[in-house]
């Protein structure tokens, strides 16, 4: 374990030393604040407390930035260092291959945690301030706090997955790009696709089962239809009702999405020749 969280503590520091990586935490930071009081207008409105807005919001943010930032940051956690001839030089110290992963992956994992912290913890700290100190919606805020950080470790260990696979560093940011895009976007047009053409041959288990499929979707039903404000601030109170999926199965769904991608990445490292 103290092996681990050396690796870890090695990661983070390097990140945060990388001006992209502490580039991003400050742009991450702007948009949040940005878009958390952009989108808090309708708070006189609808009478919904100025963080269960933001977390209607914010959501929408982290869907597409969140998995960008975690796939750029572990698309080159491993062929990076292979290519380099670094991880030669990392495996002659008593370390094994499996602590090498899961070191990395825990210091990256804290270099998002750091990220939501900073953004949506000033952002809340904001409005909790502008609002008289009211604070209507926290636990939802918060939630979407903690599955902002799992979201993007689920990206961080599919960007490992690709590191694994690829044999040249250029090939495996083509591959993040690509499975950025296909999870982002691509998947929701089938998903749509799939729904038009099917009709009501589609029932509603096999819809919420191909929403749960994807972690992305899955993030969304969490936070947007998970909590009965959230809903009723972002039009999906009637949705979230006729589904009736609670915190359990998208959460459930993310862990596995983050589990399998780390499981595979572990077991084909250890196979692969250096």
């Amino acid at each position: 374990m103290k092996a681990i969280l050396i690796l870890a503590d090695k990661e983070i520091r390097d990140g945060l030393r990388n001006r992209w990586v502490l580039g991003t935490i400050l742009s991450f930071a702007g948009l949040a604040l940005s878009l958390a009081f952009l989108g808090s207008a309708p708070v006189g409105t609808t009478r919904a407390g100025a963080l269960t807005v933001a977390v209607a919001s914010l959501s929408s943010l982290t869907v597409y930035l969140m998995p960008l930032i975690a796939l750029m940051l572990g698309f080159d956690a491993l062929v990076g260092e292979l290519e380099r001839g670094t991880m030669l030089l990392l495996l002659s110290y008593p370390v094994t291959r499996w602590q090498v992963v899961l070191g990395k992956f825990l210091g990256h994992l804290a270099i998002l945690a750091v990220a939501v912290l900073i953004g949506y913890g000033s952002a809340g700290l904001l409005l909790v301030w502008s609002a008289d100190w009211r604070l209507e919606g926290g636990g939802a805020y918060l939630a979407m706090m903690g599955s902002s950080v799992l979201l993007g470790g689920v990206f961080v260990a599919l960007g490992y997955l690709v590191s694994v696979l690829a044999r040249e560093r250029s090939a495996a940011a083509g591959w993040a790009l690509g499975l950025w895009l296909f999870a982002v976007v691509l998947y929701d047009l089938g998903l749509l696709a799939i729904v038009v053409s099917a009709g009501d041959a589609l029932g509603a288990r096999q819809f919420v089962a191909l929403l749960l499929a994807s972690p992305t979707d899955a993030y969304r039903i969490l936070n947007l239809i998970g909590n009965e404000a959230v809903a009723v601030v972002a039009g999906l109170a009637g949705a979230a009702a006729k589904a009736g999926i609670g915190s359990l199965a998208p959460v459930s769904a993310m862990l596995v999405w983050l589990a399998l991608p780390l499981i595979a990445t572990l077991t084909l490292f250890q196979r692969r020749e250096l």
